[in-house]
């Protein structure tokens, strides 16, 4: 189906809403705009395959329903951008979801595999990628466009089902619950303003007053480029902010005097960062924001990252996964030096397939012996694996 009327819309999800499972693309233009400018949307069960136009049909609320059935599984290959359509577009995030991208490292392909891959290992069909740069804005589509579009759903419920049957007779199924939650929660697609300034690069150079004034920049930059729906460097950029928050301006000669700054902020906006600025220097001391340190490294963590290490390249080749998938050195050196609360190690599968093994490492509970040449983990009073 190609939907593109109200009617054929109310159609078309009469007819998929009792699928157990539908698939889900969408394609977008963003390059010009801060929010995704939505041009299709893709939807497919095993009987049927569509294509809905939203330059076409503006109402798309009878479709809402079905994104937030939870009776309905929505499946998606690296569906963030998807899912953050979906949730501005509906003002809730769909739920339950599935992302074959993420599943499919479980079931021993590559960290971010690509969805034309995926369909030839796992379908056998072999997909045209020829219009992945187009203009989805454009209209009428061609043929070509129509397809290639339809493509990116046709198979995604096969894709879905070989893999969940995979994983769930690997026992692995369990592991992606979390991910596949956290997809769906709302705070995964909304954005704090107060919060961006930590992303910055060069933010670490900036003392604590510095910090304020930059955070209170960095949060009226990206609620200008909200309001005028234009990307945030168009407004003012990075290198921009920081040197703001070093000279801190208190005029319009001075924030002219900065470097970038003339050429892209509009002259309309300079009251709105001088005014930021002057919030930021308003900030109470006690009240100054941190960037939060990381702790120095004890020198004496290497031997503990190379056992790490050879625990997790033996759980990598038992479960069929590359290692750089299951554990970086930079997250075991994280992990050795005590910093576990917000470590990606003990979240969702990791934690499972690898991360709370590492725990019992570190803490003692665990420890490696070779054996007729073979690497064991052996278990505190107990025999070797």
């Amino acid at each position: 189906m190609y939907v593109r009327d109200a009617g054929q819309l109310r159609e078309l999800v009469a007819r998929i809403s009792g699928a157990p499972a539908i698939a889900i693309d969408t394609e977008f233009m963003r390059e010009k705009t801060y929010w995704a400018k939505l041009c299709l949307v893709q939807v497919a069960t095993p009987e049927l395959s569509a294509i809905i136009d939203p330059l076409a049909v503006e109402d798309l609320s009878p479709l809402y329903p079905l994104l937030h059935d939870e009776a309905v599984l929505k499946v998606l290959h690296s569906g963030q951008q998807d899912l953050e359509i979906i949730y501005r577009l509906t003002g809730a995030p769909a739920k339950p979801v599935f992302d074959t991208q993420i599943a499919a490292t479980l079931a021993g392909f590559p960290q971010q595999v690509g969805y034309a891959s995926l369909v030839k290992e796992l379908v056998g069909v072999e997909l045209d990628k020829s219009d992945t740069y187009t203009d989805w804005a454009k209209r009428p589509l061609s043929e070509t466009q129509v397809e290639y579009a339809l493509n990116d759903v046709r198979y995604l419920v096969d894709v879905h089902a070989i893999l969940d049957a995979n994983l769930r007779q690997a026992g692995r199924l369990p592991w992606l619950e979390a991910d596949f939650e956290r997809l769906a929660l709302p705070q995964s697609y909304e954005i704090d303003p107060d919060e961006l300034f930590r992303r910055l690069k060069k933010v670490s150079s900036l003392n604590r007053r510095q910090l304020a004034i930059v955070q209170k920049v960095t949060a009226w930059r990206e609620r200008e480029a909200q309001r005028r729906d234009i990307p945030r460097r168009w407004t003012v950029g990075d290198e921009s902010l920081i040197e703001i928050a070093r000279r801190a301006p208190a005029n319009e000669r001075e924030l002219l005097a900065i470097r970038g700054v003339k050429d892209k902020l509009a002259r309309a906006s300079y009251a709105g960062v001088l005014a930021a600025v002057a919030e930021g220097r308003a900030v109470a001391d006690e009240d100054l924001p941190r960037l939060q340190k990381r702790a120095r490294r004890a020198v004496d963590i290497d031997g503990a990252v190379d056992l790490m290490i050879s625990l997790v390249r033996l759980r990598a080749k038992e479960h069929g996964v590359a290692l750089q998938l299951l554990a970086s050195r930079d997250e075991m050196e994280q992990l050795a030096s005590g910093e576990r609360d917000a470590s990606p190690l003990l979240q969702g599968w990791r934690a499972k397939l690898i991360g709370d093994e590492l725990v019992e490492l570190l803490e003692g509970r665990i420890s490696l012996s070779v054996r007729s040449g073979r690497l064991s983990v052996v278990h505190a009073a107990s025999d070797p694996e």
